[in-house]
């Protein structure tokens, strides 16, 4: 009898342990998604090849910490996924110019949208960008992300609401 009670009492451990080896494992797995690490490791001060012209692209002689379009072509790469600089995206997709558009300090900004995914994404032009090939995109009205997003969500919904017809108006 004795030798049952502590063969129990070992099971007993072994199964509260694996219980917690069990929570640490989801707790660790959680931590994982949460922590991502970037997914491409070029650093702002690097320079790179453009995948569309094949020319090397230096790093920005000032003005901006994170170079993320080709002077010469001004074509992109989707690696940003939130923040300019973090290299979180999953896509990695080539990004064309679609436009350009000038802010109301004077500023201009290409409309770069991703071959991959269709994300619009606004990007500051550089010091040493092609000006001219900047003037020979189309002129697109000056507009922000929040603005954008609205739109698509418009999109979206008047999408949702040819598919469903008439019959979803009449029940609600």
């Amino acid at each position: 009898m004795r030798k049952s009670r502590k063969k129990l009492l070992r099971l007993e451990t072994q199964a509260r342990y694996n219980e917690d080896l069990e929570y640490y494992e989801d707790e660790r797995q959680a931590r994982r998604e949460t922590h991502r690490k970037p997914r491409y490791r070029q650093s702002y001060d690097e320079g790179f090849r453009c995948r569309h012209c094949h020319g090397f692209v230096c790093p920005l002689p000032y003005g901006g910490h994170h170079r993320n379009h080709c002077p010469f072509c001004l074509y992109s790469r989707h690696v940003d996924d939130r923040k300019p600089g973090d290299r979180m995206s999953s896509c990695g997709a080539s990004m064309e110019p679609a436009g350009y558009f000038q802010r109301p300090n004077g500023e201009y900004v290409i409309v770069h949208r991703c071959l991959g995914c269709d994300l619009e994404r606004f990007n500051r032009i550089a010091a040493d960008d092609d000006f001219d090939l900047v003037l020979a995109l189309p002129e697109l009205p000056p507009r922000t992300r929040r603005e954008v997003k609205a739109q698509q969500v418009e999109e979206y919904l008047a999408e949702g609401q040819e598919q469903w017809g008439p019959q979803v108006e009449e029940a609600g």
